[in-house]
């Protein structure tokens, strides 16, 4: 089975969409490190395809075969995308080493395949954009908004690939977006990934990359009193992981968090994972892959930092989550919300019928998508006072 979470295949696309924006997958290739740049936006799973102006007209996204015997209720423009994805013939992500993986093609790039099958334009950006080290090691991706007043509030965004592969090229359309739609400057953070670098290296990155932030908004335009975390997969357990550390380090918490289809447990047997065999592009298998490469020992998975759905989550921000249909992080997305609940925390839950992992961001092509993108968009809003 072809589990995509990397992305060379982006590259050929890059010459003609230079100012691309479009999805992201969970490999990829690392994220720019040359911080001296001002980069364009890239594909990604977030460089999906993400923006309002650029969605697809009815009709104009059709799968071509039957439905999946793995996905009978996806949608149409899902399984265009993921058919797009097969297209690519690539070896499963369990069958390759990790420095391999990054150089598979992504979801972000079967997103911008079917939109130049279908004829959708790649959208505009309207945002700046300069790289920056924050601290040694650290890196990141600033998105700025071409309009309105500063100072904005600030978001940080933890992109996702199992902590091992993609980076903020690949999800560069997912940032964009929430610059564009929330208007607020936002900060995609290059943490270190695994294998070359363990357990708890990406979340003490994503953490480092926070308490920048709180230092040093007002250098990027940003109002340090407005601040909020999101992430995708792997990234939506990183950002709620900083605010557990926030919390218990007595630092600022978040103004609110969005974690999309996060990665918040250990358990590889709840009943979507049990569902999720040959689920593509995400499937169990690849999850024992991410998990072996990522952390030191099987130890490290009852850490609150991993095992999200088991940690003291009182006191934690106001939170959205979104959750895909054809995903084995379904259950412990939906888990994690109920225990939110439970210790006192407001949660907007939603769940997205006929998605797959990685649909986030591709608001160009999948409607759900755009749906995604548009409450995260209006929640973070409310909690910035916009």
């Amino acid at each position: 089975m072809n589990t995509i979470y990397s992305r060379s295949a982006a590259s050929l696309w890059l010459a003609a969409l230079a100012a691309g924006l479009l999805l992201g997958g969970c490999n990829g290739k690392p994220a720019e490190t040359d911080a001296s740049k001002t980069t364009v936006v890239v594909p990604g799973s977030e460089t999906k395809a993400s923006d309002s102006t650029a969605t697809a007209k009815a009709g104009a996204v059709k799968p071509t075969g039957p439905k999946p015997a793995w996905g009978p209720t996806i949608a149409p423009e899902m399984q265009a995308v993921i058919e797009q994805l097969m297209s690519f013939k690539s070896p499963p992500l369990t069958s390759v080493t990790p420095q391999a993986a990054r150089q598979l093609p992504t979801a972000a790039d079967a997103a911008m395949k079917e939109m130049k099958a279908a004829g959708i334009p790649v959208p505009p950006m309207n945002v700046d954009t300069v790289g920056k080290t924050l601290v040694p090691g650290v890196r990141a991706r600033i998105y700025t908004p071409k309009t309105g007043t500063a100072p904005f509030p600030v978001i940080v965004y933890y992109h996702g690939g199992g902590w091992v592969i993609a980076g903020v090229d690949t999800y560069s359309s997912s940032a964009q977006a929430l610059a564009e739609e929330v208007g607020a400057v936002v900060v995609s953070v290059a943490y270190r990934q695994a294998p070359e670098h363990k357990f708890p290296t990406a979340h003490d990155d994503s953490f480092a990359a926070y308490q920048w932030v709180l230092k040093n908004a007002a250098s990027i335009k940003g109002d340090p009193k407005n601040v909020a975390v999101v992430g995708e997969s792997a990234g939506g357990g990183l950002a709620g992981a900083v605010s557990l550390m926030a919390r218990d380090k007595k630092v600022a918490l978040p103004k609110y968090q969005v974690l999309v289809y996060p990665i918040a447990g250990y358990d590889q047997n709840t009943p979507s994972y049990l569902k999720a065999t040959d689920y593509v592009p995400l499937n169990k298998a690849a999850m024992g892959w991410f998990f072996k490469n990522y952390l030191r020992s099987p130890a490290d998975g009852k850490d609150p930092r991993i095992d999200l759905v088991n940690a003291n989550l009182k006191g934690l921000p106001p939170t959205t989550i979104i959750g895909a249909e054809l995903d084995p992080l379904m259950s412990e997305g939906k888990t994690l919300a109920d225990n939110l609940q439970k210790a006192g925390v407001k949660v907007d839950y939603k769940l997205y019928p006929g998605t797959t992992h990685e649909f986030y961001g591709m608001g160009a092509v999948v409607p759900q998508a755009k749906e995604a993108e548009q409450l995260a968009a209006d929640d973070l809003k409310k909690a910035f006072g916009k």
